[in-house]
């Protein structure tokens, strides 16, 4: 068997050892790969304990657009061949190349390139691709995440060819981790959920019990999945606006500048893409510690808990939430004025900052949501699951929000693709156009169904395991609970490929 790995900017060190464990729990020996950032490629082509057959390094790929010229007839052949219907998503999926952000920060919205050098672009990592997986044939591909031009191409192709693609996730369970062969949802869980949804078994599924223990510890005590979103529950606040002056924070932020110049200006060798300048980078994060320090507190409403208001929790950007799973609702701003039309005329509309946001968003953007007369903007630390469980209905694109209103029986409308639209009390939005019909019929007619939740929550935990996955590549833990983290994730994966271990 030949796996084909994607090596994703920060993760392509863990991808690496979930390589290593492969070849020796499960005997695979045969590994290519595409690779993001110049350093992730270095270090695979140095290291002696793989030998990757063929790596592809994406911002090599990119560099050749300068001295290619674009063939419209070629790009309508692969358009024909691979476009969803057409080619346009690939490059909206990507932030860097579609919208200057990844080397901008938000809310940096300009193009660094034209629409030919789009084309070209895309015209070179699409015959890169096919030639790549024609000529390594691999069994399997495992993407972390569908998140730019490179991969998201890599995706659709392979699935073309018939080769088995799986995608991770977490299932917002805990340190759920969780395989699925389509991005847009969870498959595995969700064709268990249905056969085992649909059957008059009185004992229930495997899980069932664990299922009905997590919602209720949920309700009592609700606690965020991601790790991260513990330490911003704060970020709001002028206590922690303030630390900004913290003279060790000073230093850092002086020792991390002086790091990025080295780097960009002795160090590296060759200049990529992905590149961000010390220029930028200088501009953009002065920019937010301005806005922050300006502060938001004179925008921000107070909680009436008595009114009935339907609630948005805005998203974080930008992110594989909006931009490859809701790729027509990727203004947020436009979208919050829709559902505020789309209300009982006695309904306010609560919006709430993702609380990783804020400093990013400028002033502007918030004056404009209070423009829109039924719309009142919440403090970002304010409890999140209060807000659901006072609401009468929650609205979410692709958010965790939408879950967690399902948790506490609340009715949801989403307009992207998310796993827990598979359950009958959350509906996807297609056209704004019956929004109003949709939201009557919600508000009007919502049955809460307890056991279909248990059962689509005990398929969830049948499908998954507790891998802390993403903290592993984001921050690192403990060395010795990482092996048994990536151990337990290769088992997953072996699952899904019918393997035995050694």
């Amino acid at each position: 068997m030949k796996a084909c790995l994607i090596f994703q900017r920060r993760f392509t060190p863990v991808a690496h050892k979930i390589a290593k464990e492969l070849k020796r729990k499960y005997g695979i020996k045969e590994f290519c790969g595409y690779v993001y950032l110049r350093t992730g490629y270095d270090f695979l082509k140095k290291q002696k304990d793989i030998n990757y057959s063929a790596l592809i390094l994406d911002e090599e790929i990119q560099k050749q657009y300068k001295n290619t010229k674009i063939d419209w007839g070629d790009l309508n052949k692969i358009e024909k061949e691979y476009g969803i219907p057409y080619l346009w998503p690939f490059l909206s999926v990507d932030r860097i190349i579609r919208y200057g952000m990844g080397i901008r920060e938000y809310p940096y919205d300009t193009p660094p390139y034209s629409h030919e050098e789009m084309a070209v672009m895309l015209q070179l990592t699409a015959k890169t691709i096919i030639d790549f997986l024609d000529a390594e044939k691999p069994d399997f591909i495992f993407l972390p995440t569908v998140s730019a031009m490179g991969n998201f191409l890599i995706y659709h192709i392979a699935k073309k060819k018939g080769i088995k693609v799986l995608v991770g996730a977490e299932t917002r369970i805990g340190q759920g981790y969780i395989l699925s062969q389509d991005y847009k949802n969870f498959s595995y869980a969700e064709e268990l959920f249905k056969k085992q949804y649909q059957k008059t078994d009185a004992v229930g599924p495997k899980q069932i019990t664990e299922a009905k223990k997590y919602i209720s510890e949920f309700r009592n005590k609700p606690e965020p999945y991601l790790y991260v979103m513990g330490s911003l529950k704060n970020s709001g606040r002028w206590q922690n606006i303030v630390r900004i002056f913290n003279p060790v924070r000073i230093f850092l932020s002086i020792k991390w500048l002086g790091t990025l110049f080295v780097r960009n200006m002795f160090v590296k060798k060759q200049k990529d893409y992905t590149d961000e300048s010390i220029l930028a980078f200088t501009i953009d994060r002065v920019k937010r510690k301005i806005r922050t320090l300006w502060g938001f507190s004179d925008l921000w409403e107070k909680y009436n808990e008595k009114e009935n208001f339907a609630y948005y929790a805005l998203h974080f950007e930008p992110e594989l939430a909006i931009l490859a799973l809701a790729p027509y609702w990727t203004d947020q701003l436009n979208l919050i004025k829709q559902i505020s039309q789309s209300l009982p005329i006695s309904f306010k509309l609560y919006v709430k900052e993702h609380p990783a946001m804020i400093g990013f968003r400028p002033r502007q953007y918030y004056k404009e949501l209070k423009k829109i007369p039924n719309v009142k903007l919440i403090h970002p630390n304010f409890d999140s699951y209060r807000i659901i469980k006072d609401s009468k209905i929650v609205y979410t694109i692709t958010g965790t929000a939408g879950w967690e209103a399902l948790m506490f029986k609340k009715p949801v409308i989403t307009f992207g693709d998310v796993f827990y639209n598979a359950l009958s009390m959350s509906k996807k939005c297609l056209e704004v156009a019956q929004l109003p019909y949709m939201t009557k019929q919600m508000l009007e007619n919502f049955k809460y169904d307890e056991i279909e939740l248990e059962y689509f929550i005990s398929a969830l935990m049948e499908e998954s395991a507790e891998i802390k996955l993403h903290e592993i590549w984001e921050k690192g833990i403990e060395p010795k609970t990482e092996v048994e983290k990536i151990s337990l994730f290769c088992d997953l994966l072996a699952d899904k490929l019918n393997l035995k271990p050694l």
